[in-house]
């Protein structure tokens, strides 16, 4: 397993990761070529050292998993820096096999590294399984989380 950068022509497999379930067929507009929208999205998310967008390749340099780590600087917690994690994906294909598990202890290293105190991800009270993973490695229910769609 590797874990890199992602580069943009990974964003078909990304893409078509992040559609692959119930919740994110809803959401996501799978079609090739990709709508210009996750193109533009890349490239913003590229140019700026705040985000880490990652893929994860097995040994054959198949594209089996990504991820988004966001670095937030607030005021609060004394200038501190907040770590969010989003699309969490592992294909579908490989999930239950520990890859899910590596990928989130690098995320949480590099959070470290990157002078973060807390690491943090949302994910939606659908997704039981999901649920129990992140609790399984460590991660609390400490906040009841809202939000309002624009």
């Amino acid at each position: 397993m590797m874990i890199r950068k992602a580069k943009e022509i990974d964003l078909p497999l990304i893409v078509a990761m992040l559609a692959d379930d119930k919740l994110g067929s809803i959401r996501e507009d799978y079609q090739l070529p990709l709508p210009s929208s996750y193109i533009e999205a890349f490239h913003k998310i590229d140019r700026d050292s705040n985000q880490k967008l990652i893929v994860v390749e097995n040994e054959q340099g198949e594209i089996i998993g990504a991820m988004q780590l966001s670095f937030i600087q607030y005021l609060t917690y004394q200038g501190g820096i907040r770590a969010q994690m989003e699309a969490v994906r592992i294909h579908k294909n490989y999930r239950g096999t520990g890859l899910g598990t590596k990928m989130l202890k690098w995320a949480i290293f590099t959070a470290k590294e990157n002078g973060a105190h807390v690491i943090q991800l949302t994910t939606d009270k659908k997704r039981p399984d999901a649920i129990r993973f992140y609790e399984s490695l460590g991660f609390k229910t400490t906040h009841e989380g809202m939000k309002m769609h624009l």
